[in-house]
């Protein structure tokens, strides 16, 4: 049965004093004057985040090249130690997961190991929802078998534009298929994909599975080891706040550990090896062997911080609250903004909503910039969505309420109307 919520400001700050993780909010560098609704693209920085950061750069400054062996996490195996502190979120074993480059290179590393053409399975299976990097590199993937991606691309399209029925993606896992590679949450409607289901009708068909975990990891616990899931990539810079441009991960099921990696390179070599320099590649018998070049350690550093204080809160105490916001929120938007013609693009369900509200209207990109000079920062999607991700590590109840009367604020005053009808750089 859902909570029964009330329209009441005071309702709002019962709801913050009755959060068991509101203390972490003030461990983040929240601005007064703003709400921040957009840590689904970039996560904000946190205090825990800046002292690993500052740490590494003094060890750089201190240690030099000693900081290899003797930094206080050693950098030689910082990759690793994040990956411990990784495991919990995404439910993997640590030696599944590395800590590595962008969230591109790594669908290039994982496609071009795990797509392995013959003349009976040769084609991709992705959807027509999916961030477009993942796309283009599964194009790019097929082409540079020889292959036409008009022939060997399989596509599932979504009935309503916005999300998928997953019996919709089975009925498109034919014999031909050789590898599937999904989100698993849309990054524009914030559908969370049933990932447990289809990664076992992949399995009863002989299909390699993988997911693109970019708008799930640390919003949504997953078991990817349980569930048997091949592969996954995701960025650490939207939940799990590393930073702009922080390193992605891979996770590489240890059933694989024994497969030569598609793009190699002298950080997969076996670890305690590598600086043996040999000219014949020995990939490392755990997700490591995925690695390619020296990794990003300035980069890595605030993910460190923010991995340790995620495990601090736990995983499932932030997806408690990241759903009760988005009911919360949904509750708001029915009562306050359904008269203005907003509507709701992201599932209601809470088994098959990620960590974000898809907020709906056909103005979205005037009112999503009124939005932004009134103190609220929020993202554009075309066609027509204003993503609004209530982050639960650092956004409160009280900040959700103040939102959505912003933008009741915005339709009363037609104060979206004095923008123009067009979207900026980057939102």
């Amino acid at each position: 049965m859902k909570e029964k919520f009330e329209l009441s400001e005071a309702f709002a700050a019962k709801l913050d004093g009755q959060d068991p993780i509101a203390a972490f909010r003030q461990r983040f560098y929240l601005k007064e004057d703003e709400i921040y609704m957009d840590g689904n693209s970039l996560g904000l920085m946190s205090k825990d985040a800046e002292k690993s950061l500052l740490r590494v750069v003094e060890e750089w400054k201190n240690l030099g090249i000693n900081g290899w062996s003797n930094a206080e996490v050693p950098w030689f195996y910082f990759s690793k130690e994040l990956a411990k502190l990784m495991a919990p979120l995404v439910g993997a074993e640590a030696d599944e997961i590395t800590i590595h480059s962008s969230t591109t290179v790594n669908i290039h590393a994982v496609i071009s190991t795990f797509f392995r053409p013959d003349s009976k399975k040769n084609k991709i299976l992705v959807d027509s929802l999916n961030f477009p990097t993942d796309r283009y590199a599964v194009e790019s993937q097929i082409s540079l078998r020889g292959l036409d991606p008009k022939e060997h691309l399989v596509v599932v399209k979504s009935e309503d534009g916005r999300t998928f029925d997953e019996n919709d993606i089975v009925a498109k896992m034919s014999d031909d298929v050789a590898l599937v590679f999904l989100p698993a949450v849309l990054y524009r409607s914030g559908q969370l994909l049933d990932m447990e289901y289809l990664t076992a009708e992949a399995h009863k068909r002989g299909i390699i599975i993988g997911f693109d975990c970019c708008h799930s990891a640390g919003a949504v616990p997953h078991h990817l080891s349980e569930w048997g899931v091949d592969f996954a990539v995701w960025c650490n810079y939207k939940y799990l706040n590393a930073g702009p441009g922080g390193p992605a991960a891979i996770y590489i099921n240890k059933r694989h550990f024994d497969k030569e990696p598609g793009m190699a390179g002298w950080h997969g070599y076996v670890h305690d090896k590598m600086f043996d320099l040999l000219d014949e590649f020995e990939s490392a018998d755990n997700a490591g062997g995925w690695q390619m070049g020296t990794p990003h350690i300035l980069s890595m550093a605030p993910l460190e911080g923010s991995l340790k204080m995620y495990n601090e809160a736990g995983i499932e105490n932030l997806r408690e609250k990241s759903l009760r916001l988005t009911d919360y929120m949904m509750y708001l938007i029915n009562n306050e903004l359904s008269r203005y013609g907003f509507t709701i693009g992201n599932p209601r369900e809470d088994k098959r909503r990620g960590g974000h509200i898809a907020l709906e209207h056909e103005d979205a990109v005037r009112i999503n910039a009124a939005l932004k000079d009134m103190g609220v920062i929020p993202d554009y999607r075309r066609p027509n969505v204003i993503r609004l991700a209530p982050v639960p590590l650092y956004v409160s109840y009280h900040d959700a309420w103040v939102v959505i009367h912003k933008i009741k604020d915005i339709m009363d005053n037609k104060v979206y109307e004095k923008y123009e009808n067009k979207r900026g750089l980057i939102a």
